[in-house]
C-alpha cells in the first residue's frame, strides 16, 4: 500500500481499518481478518472500549509492531492534563505496546456543550505535545476540529496537529474545514467514508459504481483518495475488507469528482462538535 507524509515526516498508510462497533471488545477475530486482508493502520480510541481485543489480534497476527500503524483517541469527558497522561498510559496497556503511532484529542469539547472547553483543550495537548517529545508517540492529532477550534489550539500551542479526523463523504464533504487543514498540512482523514445507508443508494453514485465496474463503497473510497484524505473504512466481513482495498485500479474521472462533490447533502450522521447531535430523521436517513 503506498503511504501518506505527514507534516512531521512520519509515513502513515494511505487506507486504515475503522474498529468502532466492530467487536464488542473481547473479541479479536474482526481486527484479525483486518490483519490478514492487508490493513496495517488500525484506528481505535478509549471509547470504543477495544483496545485490548486489538492488542490481542496484533499479537495473534504474527506481524511485526514496527509494521503496523496504532491510532488512538482521549474521550470528550477524559479531556485535562492528568486525565490524558492517565488514559494514555491505559491505552498502551490494553494494546500491548510501548509507543503509539498517533495520538488524538477525539473531540474538541465535553458532551455537555455548556462547559468552556478552551482550557480543556489546552491541558490536553500540553500533556500529548509531552508525550510527544519524549517520544512515546510519533504523532499528534485532532478529531471532529473546525477551523475555529484548530484557530485557538495553534495561536496558544507550538506543536501543530499532524492530522484532523472528520466526517467525510460523498455528500458531506466538509470542504471548509477540509481546506483549512489542507492549506496547514493537517492530513484529513475521513471516518464514515461511505456515510449512511443514503449514500450506498443513492442512484448517482450506484451508476457511477456501475460505470467504473465498483461497489459504491469502492467509489467512496476512492473518491476520498483522490481528494487527499485518508479514508478509515470499517466492515465485519473478510471479503469486503479486501475490496475496500481494492481501489488502486481505476481512477474517477474529473467530470465525475465534480458531480460527487456538488452533490447535495446526505448520509450525514448528525453529529456536529458545538451541537447537540441530530436525529436520524432529521438527517434524511
Amino acid at each position: 500500500m503506498d503511504t501518506f507524509t505527514l507534516a512531521n515526516q512520519v509515513e502513515i498508510p494511505v487506507i486504515g481499518f475503522g474498529t468502532y462497533k466492530t467487536t464488542d471488545g473481547s473479541d479479536c477475530a474482526v481486527v484479525r481478518q483486518a490483519i490478514e486482508a492487508g490493513y496495517r493502520y488500525l484506528d481505535t480510541a478509549a471509547f470504543y472500549e477495544n483496545e485490548e481485543a486489538i492488542g490481542q489480534a496484533v499479537r495473534e497476527s504474527g506481524v511485526a509492531r514496527e509494521e503496523l500503524f496504532l491510532c488512538s483517541k482521549v474521550w470528550r469527558e477524559r479531556m485535562g492534563y492528568e486525565n490524558t497522561q492517565e488514559d494514555f498510559e491505559s491505552t498502551l496497556e490494553k494494546l500491548g505496546t510501548e509507543y503509539l503511532d498517533l495520538y488524538l484529542i477525539h473531540w474538541p469539547r465535553p458532551k455537555d456543550l455548556s462547559v468552556d472547553w478552551k482550557p480543556l483543550v489546552l491541558d490536553t495537548w500540553r500533556a500529548m505535545e509531552e508525550l510527544y517529545l519524549a517520544g512515546r508517540v510519533r504523532g499528534i492529532g485532532v478529531s471532529n476540529f473546525l477551523p475555529h477550534h484548530l484557530n485557538y489550539l495553534m495561536e496558544h500551542t507550538s506543536i501543530l496537529p499532524v492530522v484532523d479526523q472528520m466526517e467525510f463523504h460523498p455528500g458531506y464533504i466538509q470542504k471548509t474545514a477540509v481546506d483549512f487543514c489542507r492549506n496547514l498540512g493537517i492530513q484529513v482523514m475521513a471516518w464514515s467514508p461511505m456515510g449512511r445507508t443514503r449514500v450506498l443508494k443513492e442512484p448517482f453514485l450506484m451508476e457511477l459504481a456501475k460505470k467504473y465496474q465498483v461497489s459504491v463503497a469502492q467509489l467512496c473510497i476512492r473518491f476520498a483518495l483522490q481528494c487527499g484524505v485518508l479514508p478509515l473504512p470499517k466492515s465485519s466481513s473478510l471479503e469486503r475488507m479486501r475490496q475496500n482495498l481494492d481501489v488502486f485500479g481505476f481512477e474517477i474521472e474529473r467530470d465525475d469528482m465534480y458531480q460527487i462533490l456538488t452533490l447535495p447533502q446526505l448520509g450525514w450522521s448528525g453529529e456536529h462538535p458545538d451541537r447537540e447531535r441530530m436525529p436520524a430523521q432529521v438527517c434524511g436517513e
